[in-house]
């Protein structure tokens, strides 16, 4: 099977909880029961059984622009901005509250002052400008958090992997021709980027003193820019989102060495901007302003089971909040500020 077309009709049917309003709001999260919505030099943090604003992490840095993503460590809350950098935040619980104080900003201040006198540090990013390599130079547009390691991509074409400990960069990789808008980390570390060349790039980790990752194959079937990047809980499957309105899901074979095509599901109307893979399902929100459920697997093919409309503007964002056996709970985010919370039973 290499292409589904979702027809509907719906086998679930999804309705609306509740309606939130934060401005611009560029991406969401959650949390240990919390829904963090990213949006202009702010991020604000729902409690998810009452749906009430319990608080907000402000940069204080009116140039830091949107919050592009968000990804969570141990005690630790890691946020992607416009401004090319990246923040950390600490989580602190009492009894009454959970709290967030911003802890630092990568790359450090000290990670900075090591490496500024050898000019071998130095990277040219533009004609007669150069920065550290330890620095994006370009907004950081997707992080992941995984196995003690934060991975950022960056529209400046590369990706970095830092230490979720001591906050230090640890190697940096030129991966596109063009901006990279998402990234996703499977077993051993490897990585998958997703550029806006329209290339799916698929590195691992090279072997010797320094552990750096190497470009090992190219995906191309997408036929542009490519949106997301999701993979399910193993880590074999993974799902790419792009602007020509397809998803298309891969799966490594059984020695997992190799990755191939799967197939391509068709039933959005305009660019797929977001995905979020839970158990056997698939959810995925588009320019087109729906936000649709797929379910299956790779040998029976996956359907659309479900189309939630009702969103004014393109659907940027969504996370999966709740997932019992028969019911999902979704928070999806346009780019009007509106958060729509929908709960469906399957």
């Amino acid at each position: 099977m290499v292409s589904q077309t979702c027809t509907m009709p719906c086998h679930t049917t999804p309705f609306k909880l509740v309606t939130l309003t934060t401005p611009n709001t560029s991406c969401l999260a959650a949390h240990n029961g919390l829904l963090y919505s990213g949006s202009t030099n702010q991020i604000a943090v729902f409690d998810l059984t009452n749906f009430t604003q319990i608080d907000t992490l402000r940069t204080n840095d009116a140039a830091s622009g949107s919050v592009k993503s968000i990804a969570f460590g141990r005690w630790k809350i890691f946020t992607a901005h416009q401004d090319c950098k990246i923040r950390v935040w600490k989580i602190t619980c009492s009894k009454r509250r959970h709290g967030h104080r911003l802890l630092a900003t990568l790359p450090t201040v000290k990670d900075k002052l090591y490496r500024f006198i050898s000019p071998s540090n130095y990277v040219h990013v533009r004609r007669h400008h150069k920065r550290l390599w330890i620095e994006h130079w370009d907004a950081v547009s997707w992080l992941v958090v995984n196995e003690g390691f934060v991975y950022s991509v960056s529209w400046d074409r590369s990706f970095k992997v830092w230490s979720a400990s001591d906050l230090k960069c640890l190697s940096s990789v030129k991966a596109h021709d063009d901006a990279v808008n998402a990234v996703g980390v499977g077993q051993n570390g490897v990585v998958y980027t997703g550029s806006a060349d329209g290339i799916i790039g698929i590195w691992e980790i090279r072997e010797g003193k320094k552990k750096k990752h190497r470009l090992v194959r190219t995906l191309d079937k997408h036929k542009s820019t490519i949106n997301a990047i999701a993979l399910n809980e193993g880590g074999t499957v993974m799902f790419s989102g792009s602007s020509d309105r397809s998803i298309m899901v891969w799966k490594k074979d059984e020695a997992g060495k190799q990755i191939g095509f799967v197939e391509a599901l068709w039933g959005h109307e305009g660019a797929v901007l977001c995905l979020y893979s839970v158990r056997d399902l698939l959810v995925s929100g588009s320019e087109d302003r729906t936000v649709r459920i797929w379910r299956g697997d790779v040998t029976n093919g996956y359907q659309c089971t479900a189309v939630m409309e009702g969103h004014r503007s393109p659907v940027k964002s969504l996370v999966v909040v709740g997932a019992g056996e028969r019911c999902l709970m979704i928070c999806s985010a346009s780019l009007d500020g509106e958060i729509r919370v929908w709960s469906l039973r399957l």
